[in-house]
């Protein structure tokens, strides 16, 4: 009778327990499905009826824990941040509009037709030079001044840069104002190429911040076309005023944006922190999950804070800044600027019957499409994907123009019903750069930092970038006489083939992850792989 009645007692108390854990396995599937890890649901669910699906008690803690991290946010709105996005890329098409000026001005420049004073073919190859000079100068400034007023006021003050060197170079009296006023335009753009991908890198949210982030190489490609377009139908002077117009337009958006996320939270300032989470995910959006971790990797930063050259020294860092160093320099010397300067020489040889003057529109034309096609699928096929594929097609592409240049160089005669080949080649260079090696360098500089070294380590991938379109531009030239049309081509063309080969054994893939988890695995580890060095130097 009495071990009836134990026996009574335990299954009562077994049931108990049963139903107990029941309902905590219930409570963590309604956390799971909030903050969208399905992994974790199911293994909760399968565990809730009685199915051991993971015997490693260690592995469901951790998939447990990870929910906290991997959120959507309930409520998550993205609208919002593609407004941000596109308002702040609203900089880049400004700089497009200055990288595109020469183009379309350099004829009637050098002809006396827009200003009263001489300007000789020399002198209009420095005016495009002195613009990569001004943008390498500012790169690193920039990303001091980044963190001491933040990414939005950075951006508002660069419109200043942008109005007067565009007044300046309305009004100019010589050959000398026309340097400076190129020289302060390409500090203005040369900034906006490091603030603007860090801006929208912080403010995404990781399912979009490929799509996102390419709308900064967007927007450049559309400034350019879009001075394209005006130099067809207006003078040097209204182009001008067009394009001087821009940046204000620029300025009136992007006032009413908010700040990154991650810049206030380094400020302390949790309550505006919110306030730019909730405007950019939307009022119901729980924050709790984001904005702790942006707190736990600004507080490991402050407890293990070192000067900016310990920082730089990190294992962790040292591969970023060498992973962004080599995509910016293989995005240079793929010849993209060589391509570009024998655009209208192709077609004039190709004999299409397009005014020449119009292929640089037809190229910018082409230039936009692909790159909005990269926007639409960077975050489906990955970053490694696109820029393996431009890569590799690139260089194809490049040696079948050197190809023809050689032929043509021997004897012209060989190529005359060749002419469609270098105009193939062109467009698919250009489209396959524009889908790669065009956008992804610039997208990826804004992912790969570390909080505490972003602003410093993303001025140099920009100095870098501009110093290296400032020796290709200048020494095109030099090598043309010393390799020929053909061998400068081909060079071009294997140096892109190294690019390839660096982008397959060192670029990470960065599609779907959060920048703490993009950190993580820099560093040598997964989600799940604790020993790994961390992100900001702590071992968590």
């Amino acid at each position: 009778m009495s071990t009836a009645s134990s026996s009574g007692d335990d299954a009562h108390k077994k049931l108990d327990a049963h139903q107990e854990e029941s309902s905590h396995l219930l409570e963590a599937t309604e956390n799971g499905n909030q903050y969208g890890s399905r992994q974790a649901v199911e293994i909760i669910k399968a565990n809730a009826n009685g199915t051991n699906v993971n015997d490693n008690d260690q592995e469901q803690e951790n998939l447990l824990d990870s929910m906290v991290h991997e959120y959507s946010g309930g409520s998550l709105r993205t609208f919002p941040q593609y407004v941000a996005a596109l308002a702040a890329a609203g900089g880049a098409f400004a700089a497009g509009t200055v990288l595109g000026w020469t183009s379309p001005a350099g004829e009637r420049i050098t002809e006396g037709e827009a200003y009263d004073f001489e300007v000789s073919g020399e002198q209009l190859s420095w005016l495009s030079s002195f613009m990569t000079l001004g943008a390498a100068c500012v790169c690193i400034p920039i990303g001091f001044l980044i963190n001491m007023i933040g990414r939005k006021w950075t951006m508002l003050f660069l419109v200043l840069p942008f109005v007067l060197g565009w007044a300046l170079l309305i009004w100019a009296q010589n050959v000398g104002m026309m340097y400076v006023s190129r020289f302060i335009l390409g500090i203005a753009g040369g900034a906006f190429c490091v603030a603007a991908p860090m801006y929208t890198g912080e403010i995404a949210h990781k399912n979009i911040r490929g799509t996102l982030g390419s709308f900064f190489q967007l927007m450049i490609t559309i400034g350019i076309l879009f001075v394209y377009g005006v130099g067809a139908g207006l003078s040097v002077f209204w182009m001008s005023v067009v394009c001087g117009l821009v940046p204000i337009a620029f300025g009136i958006i992007f006032f009413f944006m908010p700040e990154s996320p991650t810049y206030l939270v380094y400020k302390d300032r949790t309550e505006s922190a919110v306030s730019s989470i909730q405007w950019l995910r939307g009022k119901n959006y729980n924050y709790a999950a984001e904005l702790d971790e942006l707190q736990q990797v600004d507080r490991q930063m402050r407890e293990n804070k070192v000067n900016l050259l310990a920082a730089l020294g990190r294992s962790v860092n040292i591969k970023a800044l060498s992973i962004s160093l080599g995509l910016m320099f293989f995005q240079q010397v793929s010849g993209i600027n060589a391509v570009i300067f024998f655009s209208e020489s192709i077609f004039k040889d190709a004999n299409t019957g397009i005014d020449p003057s119009l292929s640089t529109v037809l190229i910018g034309v082409m230039q936009v499409v692909a790159t909005f096609v990269s926007t639409v699928v960077v975050d489906k096929l990955g970053r490694r994907l696109l820029l393996l594929a431009s890569g590799s097609v690139m260089a194809l592409s490049t040696t079948a123009i050197g190809v023809y240049f050689y032929m043509k160089d021997q004897d012209a005669a060989s190529v005359t019903n060749l002419g469609w080949l270098p105009v193939a080649s062109l467009c698919i260079f250009m489209i396959m750069f524009s889908i790669g090696y065009g956008p992804v360098p610039w997208l990826m500089m804004g992912e790969l930092f570390a909080t505490d070294i972003k602003g410093f380590a993303g001025s140099i991938a920009g100095t870098t970038n501009w110093i290296l379109a400032f020796v290709v531009t200048k020494t095109f030239e030099n090598l043309k006489q010393g390799l020929g049309n053909g061998g400068t081509f081909w060079l071009f063309a294997g140096l892109t083939v190294v690019g390839v080969v660096f982008v397959f054994l060192a670029v990470p893939e960065t599609k779907g992850k959060s920048l703490n988890e993009i950190q993580q695995e820099l560093a040598g580890g997964r989600r799940n792989n604790t020993q790994a060095e961390p992100a900001n130097g702590v071992q968590k």
